[in-house]
């Protein structure tokens, strides 16, 4: 994977040399060495909050693994605060690291429309302040329009590389099944307002056209990115379009491909007629545990546990050693199916 080139951003406190997420000189945006665009180094122990939305799903709750591992190993302080889906808790929890007095926050947030709250209470506390997964923007609702040097830091993986491996995949599984275009149609299901989740599934439409060679409908439906949700929506679009005979199934994750999975299945196809692509694995995994027939044919491993790990390395490296963070950090990916995840090195909880 490749790693994306160096980027800072300040603010005013900053450029009053407090300790906030730091990064370019306060005049010009580029780069400086200069003593006041530099971190401070924190003495003594360190204490971090890692904010995560959806805890309870398993990618999350790997990447909360790894950041503990990863902080009893460092002698990191680590609180891991589960927001679910309430973008109002992400503003009281970073609120409340700033009362804790704690060094720095990790975060995914619920709605990137909080993220320049968020940013600023951590500005304004004295926070140092890092995204996993998700963008944010530092001056602006909606990451996928902010301008690269208000893109808070992130660690994570690159949407566009995963959705173009899910997109060849799935693309190389539809030619190999011999379907027909104008018998099949692609459902690509996802969360639109994270944005990304929508580089992944653009990706993963322009790649599957390549490695096909096909032009094949295309419905996107929008989720919230569970399984329920996700085959709920998915449903209906598959009763709105019985002449299909062959479905394919993408999204930006494998919540969005396993509901989709079992709507279509639910309506009387088969295994055979569904190929779904997933991004995760950690679901896929469990259908072909059980050895059963089904539509989840392959899936993209992402190892949470190498994020949480990652993302906990880059704030202790900036607040202990005074190691500008990089704009974005990728952790490696590797697509698996029935007959390899076992070897593959991945766990299936």
């Amino acid at each position: 994977m490749s790693w994306t080139h160096r980027r800072r951003w300040t603010s005013a406190i900053v450029c009053g040399a407090s300790l906030i997420l730091a990064a370019t000189a306060c005049s010009s945006g580029k780069d400086s060495g200069s003593p006041a665009s530099a971190p401070q180094h924190t003495t003594g122990s360190i204490s971090l909050v890692y904010a995560q939305k959806q805890g309870d799903q398993e990618y999350f709750i790997d990447e909360a693994d790894g950041a503990k591992a990863k902080a009893k190993a460092l002698g990191v302080d680590l609180k891991v605060v589960d927001l679910g889906n309430d973008a109002n808790k992400a503003v009281t929890e970073v609120q409340n690291a700033v009362n804790q007095k704690a060094n720095g926050v990790i975060a995914v947030v619920p709605d990137p429309s909080v993220g320049p709250q968020v940013v600023q209470l951590a500005k304004a506390g004295g926070l140092a302040f890092l995204t996993s997964d998700d963008q944010v923007c530092t001056n602006g609702p909606d990451p996928s329009k902010c301008s690269k040097e208000n893109l808070v830091p992130r660690v994570g993986f690159s949407g566009q590389q995963m959705g173009e491996q899910v997109g060849t995949s799935a693309g190389q599984l539809f030619k190999q099944a011999g379907w027909k275009p104008e018998d099949t149609a692609i459902v690509d299901a996802w969360q639109q307002d994270v944005t990304v989740c929508t580089d992944r599934v653009k990706a993963n439409e322009t790649a599957f056209k390549t490695a096909s060679g096909a032009d094949v409908k295309t419905i996107e439906v929008g989720t919230d990115n569970t399984p329920s949700d996700a085959q709920n929506k998915i449903s209906a679009t598959v009763a709105g379009n019985r002449s299909v005979k062959h479905w394919v199934v993408m999204g930006c994750n494998d919540e969005n491909v396993s509901g989709g999975v079992a709507a279509i299945q639910n309506a009387g196809y088969s295994a055979d007629n569904v190929i779904g692509v997933g991004l995760g694995a950690y679901l896929a995994c469990k259908e072909w545990r059980g050895g059963k027939p089904t539509g989840f044919k392959a899936a993209l491993w992402i190892n949470g546990q190498d994020v949480g790990s990652l993302a906990v390395q880059t704030m202790y490296d900036y607040l202990k050693n005074g190691k500008a963070m990089p704009a974005e950090v990728f952790a490696p990916t590797k697509m698996v199916d029935a007959s390899n995840w076992q070897q593959s090195g991945m766990t299936c909880s």
